[in-house]
């Protein structure tokens, strides 16, 4: 479980949050809706341990009773998508894969993961194609897959699903919602889309500017 405890969060004299408070259960995702400058890129911020110092930030955030919030990004075990999927271009899709699993898993055993990660979602044929050749769907899918296998404990979606077209947007909402809950993710998702607040989430909240 996620759990965020009497979280405030200003720029100089202006409160983003105030004595805030959340929980995500394991596999839930919890929304967050609100217009462009109401603060929910920042709370991702906040969460992920990419503040700014130019915001004063307080409170408390627990995962499973570890707390994270004094902790830099790369200790947290965080997982993050966007709405662009940042591949590496230059990287065929296995490579982007194999980047993102942990330096302790070693030798061929990396190529192995990722390659199982492929087929287990009929992808193997794109193995060792480039990102560009790859269709808007098939790049969200890469980017998930790279970043289920960092191995987080809990998932970041900043509005993932923004740049997809009506149809492709439902089935890659689906598939995104399935391997949070077969992997138990806490999971916090911001959107200004309601559709996207309906299909992922169980627990809303709407932020005002």
């Amino acid at each position: 479980m996620l759990i965020l405890s009497d979280v405030t969060i200003k720029l100089a004299e202006k409160f983003l949050f105030q004595n805030f408070h959340a929980s995500i259960d394991a596999g839930d995702v919890l929304c967050i809706m609100g217009p462009s400058g109401c603060g929910k890129s920042t709370l991702l911020d906040y969460l992920s341990g990419s503040l700014s110092p130019a915001f004063h930030a307080s409170g408390e955030l627990h995962l499973n009773n570890r707390e994270l919030s004094r902790l830099p990004i790369e200790k947290r075990k965080v997982g993050i998508l966007y709405q662009e999927a940042l591949l590496f271009p230059h990287l065929t899709n296995l490579e982007n894969l194999m980047f993102a699993i942990p330096d302790t898993i070693k030798g061929k055993r990396r190529q192995e993961l990722a390659l199982d990660k492929l087929a287990e979602f009929n992808l193997s044929d794109k193995a060792h194609s480039l990102p560009d050749l790859l269709s808007g769907g098939q790049k969200a899918r890469i980017a998930l897959l790279r970043t289920l296998l960092s191995e987080p404990e809990y998932l970041l979606l900043d509005e993932p699903f923004g740049k997809l077209d009506a149809t492709l947007r439902e089935s890659v909402r689906a598939f995104v919602l399935e391997q949070i809950q077969a992997a138990q993710l806490p999971t916090l998702l911001v959107t200004h889309d309601a559709d996207d607040a309906d299909a992922m989430g169980n627990k809303v909240i709407h932020l005002s500017i």
